[in-house]
């Protein structure tokens, strides 16, 4: 599905088509047959550990990308915060190659028939094949004493729960039940929008107890920041940005701790929350000390709903299935 939204004033770094408007991809099919970028977008390198390099390439619209050359390798295979990552500016050329150069000229590389190469100081310093990574815990299966919150069958267990095409939209449901500790497994696909920025990329939000946000967003290639994919949301950035690109499938599996209170209902204990992104580990037994940002319970001794944030923009959500404890 490919959806026009009108520009205003709340959308400030949103670049136009003709003056006055974003497309939405909701759909890589679509994507793929009617943005050439999108097929030149996306990760390069290997998918396991043990390259020296690997690159994120970023689309931005109309032939425009940003390209990450990290080195170790991609996120989650080799590339830690501690290592290189160096930004480089692309640009696809008429017969549908991209060139690229860092800011001073240094790095220089082009992507053509499936590979990025990438040089330094002239000498040339990998060929990345293109990748497509999948989460080792996409299609997880609930295990026994989990309850399937959504399946693709029905929206039984949502309140304002809508879905379309067997997924679930992100249009505000929040769970019927509510839940104290408890480990998470959903699924998740942000949207392609390459002429937006920053927060516009495809916001949601996983809020557990509807208190505590870990963020949902388009932040590939970015620095993995709390308002980013992996974090949560004013007090912790992830340990490693692991998001993919926009519209591949990605998972969170959470574990979460709610907070504990004593017989007289005085706080002892904080929340606490673990979380692995696509599989790899972005936030390790993180203390919550406070409710996030849209939160709608205060910490209080009961427990409560899983909410799905909208932000305006179609992400969706599938596979989704809880495991009180």
């Amino acid at each position: 599905m490919k959806r026009w939204l009108f520009l205003s004033a709340l959308f400030p770094l949103a670049m136009a088509v003709g003056g006055d408007a974003v497309i939405t991809w909701t759909d890589p099919v679509k994507a793929a047959a009617e943005d050439p970028d999108f097929l030149l977008q996306g990760e390069y390198g290997s998918a396991g550990p043990g390259g020296a390099w690997g690159a994120q390439v970023v689309a931005l619209s109309g032939g425009a990308f940003d390209v990450y050359l990290l080195e170790g390798g991609l996120p989650g295979a080799g590339w830690t915060r501690e290592r290189a990552r160096i930004k480089l500016s692309g640009k696809r050329e008429k017969d549908g190659a991209v060139t690229m150069a860092s800011g001073d000229g240094v790095y220089q590389g082009s992507i053509r028939a499936g590979k990025l190469t990438v040089s330094k100081g002239g000498v040339e310093l990998a060929v990345l094949p293109g990748v497509k990574r999948e989460s080792a815990t996409l299609g997880a299966k609930p295990p026994e004493g989990a309850i399937v919150l959504f399946d693709g069958s029905g929206v039984a267990e949502w309140e304002n729960g809508k879905m379309e095409n067997g997924l679930l939209e992100n249009g505000d449901p929040y769970t019927k039940r509510t839940f104290g500790s408890y480990t998470l497994h959903l699924e998740f696909r942000t949207p392609y929008k390459p002429f937006s920025r920053g927060q516009q990329r495809g916001n949601s939000g996983v809020y557990h107890q509807w208190r505590y946000e870990t963020q949902v967003l388009d932040s590939f290639g970015l620095e993995g920041e709390d308002n980013e994919t992996g974090g949560v949301y004013k007090i912790s950035r992830s340990l490693l940005n692991m998001c993919y690109p926009p519209l591949a499938w990605q998972t969170y599996d959470i574990d979460f701790t709610t907070a504990k209170f004593d017989g007289a209902g005085q706080l002892t204990e904080k929340a606490r929350i673990t979380v692995r992104l696509n599989g790899v580990l972005v936030q390790d037994d993180l203390e919550l000390p406070t409710t996030t940002g849209g939160a709608k319970l205060k910490i209080t001794p009961e427990p409560g709903p899983i909410y799905l944030q909208s932000h305006g923009n179609p992400v969706y959500y599938r596979n989704i299935w809880i495991v009180p404890r």
